[in-house]
């Protein structure tokens, strides 16, 4: 298996299974193998309750039922299935497997957990290593409810070049979906005209690369009133669009004129989007370039 497989890390919980079926479309355009990860993390309370004989038979136990799981899948899809159980911590070896398989994507469900007093979502504390640590695109999945394949992309940008990187990822997908592509960028710094000349040239240079490519895309430079409300004005232009069903974004700090995606802020996307988020973890080179700015 060399860089053709999706790995889906599947806890049998609703958000897993939801991202299963997220990757029917992805592994059928890109030909990809889907590879379906259970990690039976032994905790120390699990150790002292249960004996090794015990452990033996709920890995059985979970290996029947990931198999079950493969074969509807295959049915399902079309696709070729494998199933893998594996012990130790879940983060640890998602990331260890997503190596050992040459996983092109890691699709996931975000885990994480509704406060009833608050009513505010989390991100699971795995979703997030994974999605900090992996080396290949992480596709995050929080809602319960996706568009069979994609309609359009938005494409969050600012003056980094770590930040170009996603436009690379953005085309393939589009080519692929028939996919229009928005590229966005959030500007607060309205008073600094240098920035702002510099981000309309770099949406347009960024829309023109685009479509050159025989792709559909729009660009607009929407105006905040502070750094702290872009996330709001990305989610509030996906809700206008209403066709967004995925959102690209870098997961690590980004230096440039303006620190758009800061590690937080990559959290708070996943934290609240309904939409699927790719997370791409800036590369020591870009695979895109603009002629400077």
């Amino acid at each position: 298996m060399s860089d053709k497989t999706i790995l889906i890390p599947i806890d049998f919980n609703t958000k897993s299974l939801i991202a299963l079926e997220q990757t029917y479309n992805l592994g059928k355009l890109f030909g990809l193998e889907l590879v379906l990860l259970y990690v039976y993390e032994e905790l120390s309370v699990f150790s002292k309750i249960f004996s090794s004989n015990q452990s033996e038979d709920i890995i059985n136990n979970i290996k029947e039922q990931m198999d079950e799981l493969a074969e509807d899948t295959r049915k399902k899809s079309g696709l070729d299935i494998t199933s893998m159980v594996a012990r130790g911590k879940v983060h640890t070896k998602i990331l260890e497997v997503a190596e050992m398989v040459s996983a092109k994507f890691i699709v996931m469900g975000t885990n994480g957990q509704e406060g009833e007093a608050s009513g505010k979502k989390s991100i699971g504390a795995n979703t997030h290593r994974v999605v900090r640590h992996a080396k290949c695109p992480v596709i995050s999945i929080n809602g319960r409810h996706h568009h069979n394949g994609c309609r359009s992309i938005l494409l969050p940008i600012d003056l980094t070049l770590e930040s170009r990187q996603k436009v690379s990822s953005a085309i393939e997908f589009a080519q692929l979906f028939h996919s229009d592509i928005h590229v966005i960028s959030a500007l607060w710094s309205q008073k600094d005209k240098k920035i702002t000349n510099k981000l309309k040239v770099q949406i347009k240079q960024v829309e023109k690369f685009i479509s050159d490519r025989g792709i559909r895309c729009t660009s607009e430079l929407i105006k905040v009133k502070s750094e702290k409300e872009h996330i709001s004005a990305i989610f509030d232009y996906a809700k206008k669009e209403g066709d967004v069903d995925l959102i690209m974004i870098m997961t690590q700090k980004e230096i440039g004129f303006i620190e758009f995606f800061l590690e937080p802020d990559a959290q708070e996307i996943i934290r609240i989007s309904d939409i699927p988020v790719m997370s791409i973890t800036p590369k020591d080179t870009g695979v895109y370039t603009v002629s400077p700015l």
